[in-house]
């Protein structure tokens, strides 16, 4: 996202100190040959991740270690995952330099009240003097707390961007009402089937991208998976056939070139591997005018 000018800041001095200030901008485009995305903080997110929801210690290590050492950059993690440690063993193992790499955690709702011991925690757990992008979780009782222990952590080095999950519209403006830095991410449920047209309008006012969890369809709460759902669409079946290119493929670069940096959750290799090459095509106008169409507001998720 585009870094707010300090004309747009309200104040001069908030600005020079490298802190976002609450003023409307606009998103900054992604970054397709650096995979990166320019924060309203002014640090540069890359645009496609390895999600580790639901995987044990042995899991997230491998699968973490696999994706680093085939370009992933961006690792998401959280509290409640119980598996930041695996995360930090994984970064130290993989032989990529942790300046490289962006890894994100979030603080679960009943971290709430006591958040600013709990950032030491996790710096603890992922064994890192720094988190690059730390989340509340979801809204709770005592979020605008942790939202502002969140802020203290950016200023005492601790955390370099801080942002939002699972909130939207009414949850986001309650926060920015106390808040002195704008949530660099929004992380949402959003796939082909559940675009967020108007909420990513909104988001865009404030400079605050939008990341995608379960960016290919996940579980319902019935267990049945979306993404065998997105994987039988017509439409996506014919771009994958088109492009030559797998049904994840066409969804996981249908994210990117709108705008929605993308964290699939994967254990296999090959399936790591093939999220990660989706750089050598790319989607034509008419592409995504199909893949808009497909949007039907349906989240299979009951967040």
């Amino acid at each position: 996202m585009k870094r707010r000018t300090v004309m747009q800041a309200i104040g001069a001095g908030i600005a020079a100190a490298g802190f976002p200030s609450i003023a409307a901008a606009k998103t900054a485009p992604f970054d397709f040959e650096k995979r990166t995305v320019r924060l309203n903080d002014g640090h540069d997110m890359p645009i496609i991740g390895l999600g580790v929801f639901t995987l044990d210690d042995a899991a997230t290590e491998s699968a973490c270690i696999v994706a680093l050492q085939n370009g992933c950059r961006l690792i998401d993690t959280a509290h409640v995952y119980s598996n930041e440690e695996a995360v930090g063993r994984a970064v130290k193992k993989s032989g990529v330099p942790r300046a490289q790499v962006c890894i994100t955690t979030k603080l679960w709702t009943s971290d709430f009240g006591r958040a600013a011991p709990e950032i030491d925690n996790m710096l603890k757990r992922l064994d890192t003097d720094y988190i690059d992008l730390l989340l509340l979780h979801h809204p709770a009782d005592r979020d605008e707390d942790a939202y502002s222990a969140m802020e203290q952590a950016v200023k005492a080095g601790k955390v370099r961007s801080i942002g939002l999950s699972n909130y939207y519209e009414k949850e986001f403006e309650r926060i920015m009402k106390g808040a002195s830095i704008t949530p660099a991410v929004v992380q949402n449920e959003t796939h082909p089937y559940n675009q967020w047209r108007e909420l990513k309008k909104f988001f865009d006012r404030h400079g605050t991208v939008l990341e995608s969890w379960y960016p290919l369809g996940g579980r319902d709460r019935y267990g049945r998976s979306g993404f065998a759902m997105l994987a039988a669409d017509p439409v996506i079946v014919d771009l994958a056939k088109k492009h030559g290119k797998s049904t994840a493929q066409i969804i996981l670069r249908w994210h990117l070139q709108d705008g929605n940096i993308a964290i699939p959750r994967s254990s296999n290799p090959a399936h790591i591997k093939e999220n990660l090459d989706i750089f050598n095509f790319q989607l034509d106008a008419g592409d995504m005018q199909r893949m808009a169409s497909l949007d039907k507001q349906q989240r299979f998720s009951t967040f």
